[in-house]
């Protein structure tokens, strides 16, 4: 059974860090495509970050560029997302997600065929 579980989220003041893991079973992130993804009550969930585990090439939604990095840990089948410098805006749940097609991953409007269940970030002061 495929399963994907998230951790590390918590509420923070603005300027704070935190790192969400993602730990994958019954399955393998090797020749996938993993990302995040975060939503607030009310809208869509919208991309955040990805990364290609074959060619190590990594993808990011603007408002997080230079703050947020993604890094996978083969051996534990464990994806990560690190959030630094984090500010209210970045308040949401935050889901990882997994495919076999990068463009299910970083395209507006597709959905990775696989989903965890969310962690909640909360970023106030």
């Amino acid at each position: 059974q495929v399963q994907l579980v998230e951790s590390g989220g918590g509420s923070v003041q603005p300027g704070d860090s935190l790192k969400l893991s993602c730990a994958g079973s019954g399955f393998t992130f090797s020749n996938k495509t993993v990302g995040w993804f975060r939503q607030i009550p009310g809208k869509d969930r919208v991309f955040v970050a990805a990364l290609n585990v074959d060619d190590g090439n990594t993808y990011y939604a603007d408002s997080v560029k230079g703050r947020f990095t993604i890094s996978v840990d083969n051996d534990k089948n464990t994806l990560f997302l690190e959030m630094n410098n984090l500010k209210p805006e970045d308040t949401a749940l935050y889901y990882c997600a997994a495919d076999k097609f990068i463009v299910m991953v970083v395209t507006p409007g597709l959905s990775p065929d696989y989903w965890g269940q969310g962690t909640q970030v909360t970023v106030s002061s």
